[in-house]
């Protein structure tokens, strides 16, 4: 069996990079099956009281996001409302100038 090691994309390293700046915190979950979200990360997200979060299986965690005021839609319903002229960017092009952005950044 043959195995390619490809380079981890940018996000992918920029995200590894935010994770350990970042100071963990630790809650536990009560009888009923609540849990307090931290001050600093409340704060951190712009989370106020009634806050509606989306809560996602992640397979090893669950990841708690916003949950978005607008409906959600399909690419169908917007496509005609992203016009470009131009030569069409490849996945390697978007790659280089998100890590690119990455490096100056975090320089």
């Amino acid at each position: 069996m043959n195995l390619t090691v490809t380079e981890p994309s940018p996000i992918f390293l920029l995200n590894s990079y935010l994770l350990r700046l970042q100071p963990v915190e630790t809650t536990k979950i009560s009888s009923k099956g609540q849990v307090v979200i931290p001050k600093s990360l409340r704060v951190a997200h712009r989370w106020e009281t009634g806050q509606e979060l989306v809560v996602v299986d992640v397979g090893d965690g669950i990841l708690f996001k916003s949950k978005s005021p607008f409906k959600e839609t399909s690419i169908t319903e917007v496509a005609s409302s992203l016009k470009f002229s131009g030569k069409p960017k490849t996945l390697g092009d978007m790659d280089s100038a998100i890590l690119k952005g990455i490096k100056n950044r975090y320089k």
